[in-house]
């Protein structure tokens, strides 16, 4: 299984102006910097719960089809399942209807039924599911994770001296892990 994101979201779920705000900050000498600690601190607490915070697309490799029949898409909340591919030998693809398939799109991690498919000629990622993920809007992105995200990038603009931009995060905040607990998946 490998999971690929295909297109980034185009949206952060907090704004420059949430960020500046919390920091205090008045003046737009730093915006740049501001703005890759939103997008690391959203890919990072992504990262830690399986979740897409923002509208993104990405692509699931299987190489067949699971035994029981429930596909694991590794990212949450789904929005739909845009195309569903098998690949002959020759690495030629078929879509596969998704009508008669079932979607569980708030399951973490979300979850996609399928009836019985043949098995795909092409051994290794042989089947390519192609779904949309992610918060429509920053409205609808609890406010836990808004807040864990904005006391983790005020920690890495704190310490943006001592750790670059394309070296964070160094380290989460105190309290981080508590805010984002309801969504980090565990397994035993």
């Amino acid at each position: 299984m490998t999971l690929v994101l295909s297109q980034s979201p185009e949206t952060e779920p907090v704004t420059l102006e949430d960020v500046k705000a919390h920091l205090r900050l008045d003046h737009e000498s730093e915006d740049e910097l501001l703005n890759s600690l939103i997008a690391a601190a959203r890919e990072y607490l992504e990262q830690q719960t399986q979740l897409a915070l923002m509208t993104q697309i990405w692509r699931l490799c299987l190489d067949s089809w699971p035994i029981d029949k429930c596909v694991k898409l590794y990212k949450s909340p789904v929005q739909s399942i845009d195309q569903i591919e098998q690949f002959d030998a020759s690495g030629i693809g078929s879509q596969i209807s998704t009508s008669e398939m079932l979607l569980d799109s708030n399951a973490h991690p979300a979850r996609l039924y399928i009836n019985a498919q043949s098995a795909p000629e092409q051994v290794i990622n042989g089947i390519e599911i192609t779904f949309t993920a992610g918060f429509q809007s920053a409205s609808e992105v609890p406010d836990m994770l808004k807040r864990a995200l904005l006391i983790h990038i005020a920690q890495m603009y704190e310490f943006r001296g001592v750790v670059s931009a394309n070296m964070q995060p160094a380290a989460v905040p105190q309290g981080y892990l508590a805010l984002i607990s309801p969504w980090v998946r565990r397994s035993i």
